[in-house]
């Protein structure tokens, strides 16, 4: 029987899988930084779907991070960053209706838009009430159409609500969310692998 996506990921809290999570992704997270952060402009960032804080830890580090913060579903994840990263911001929310208390620069999110009941929603969420003008959002997502080494995951990690959307369809949520300069492209593609489908729009 396949379970709610939260479930799983506090599950995976209590078994240390966020360390896994953390190494698997952590080359695609690089190259999406690197592409999102340009080294000279001070900016407030938002890790959505944030597991155990890996990457709010590491934007905070850089001298340019005015503020950086984390919301996830999953109460044990975020007790988690919270346990690992004491001074830091984590807030357990559904990214479905959260509203962050400031406009950012910057919202990130790696591996977790296609669990959400309604991607589309927010990410017009997130243009309308999370970024200031000129401000950037930044998707990577390995699960989608053209990754066909990823459509079996559904059923091999017993999970339910994963949305399997094209390359494309996911493009036009940026679009109908009114982002400008969108960029589509992958990252790490092997020969069954297609790579980290990463988009990047702005505001």
């Amino acid at each position: 029987m396949k379970r709610d996506p939260i479930d799983i990921f506090d599950e995976w809290a209590d078994l240390d899988k966020d360390f896994g999570m953390e190494k698997n992704h952590k080359s695609s997270v690089k190259g999406m930084l690197e592409y999102v952060l340009d080294k000279k402009t001070p900016y407030s960032f938002i890790d959505a779907g944030c597991g155990n804080g890996w990457v709010v830890r590491s934007v905070e580090r850089n001298f340019l991070c005015k503020e950086a913060m984390g919301v996830d579903g999953s109460k044990k994840m975020v007790d988690k960053a919270k346990k690992l990263d004491p001074s830091g911001s984590y807030v357990c929310a559904d990214l479905m209706s959260w509203l962050p208390h400031k406009k950012v620069d910057i919202v990130h999110s790696m591996e977790v838009f296609y669990y959400l009941e309604n991607p589309k929603k927010v990410i017009q969420q997130i243009f309308d009430l999370w970024l200031k003008k000129n401000g950037r959002l930044i998707l990577g997502i390995d699960f989608y159409f053209e990754n066909k080494i990823s459509h079996g995951w559904p059923d091999s990690c017993g999970i339910s609500k994963m949305k399997l959307f094209s390359e494309k369809k996911w493009v036009s949520f940026f679009n109908t969310a009114g982002f400008h300069s969108i960029k589509a492209w992958r990252i790490g593609k092997l020969k069954d692998w297609s790579g980290t489908l990463v988009i990047c729009g702005i505001k």
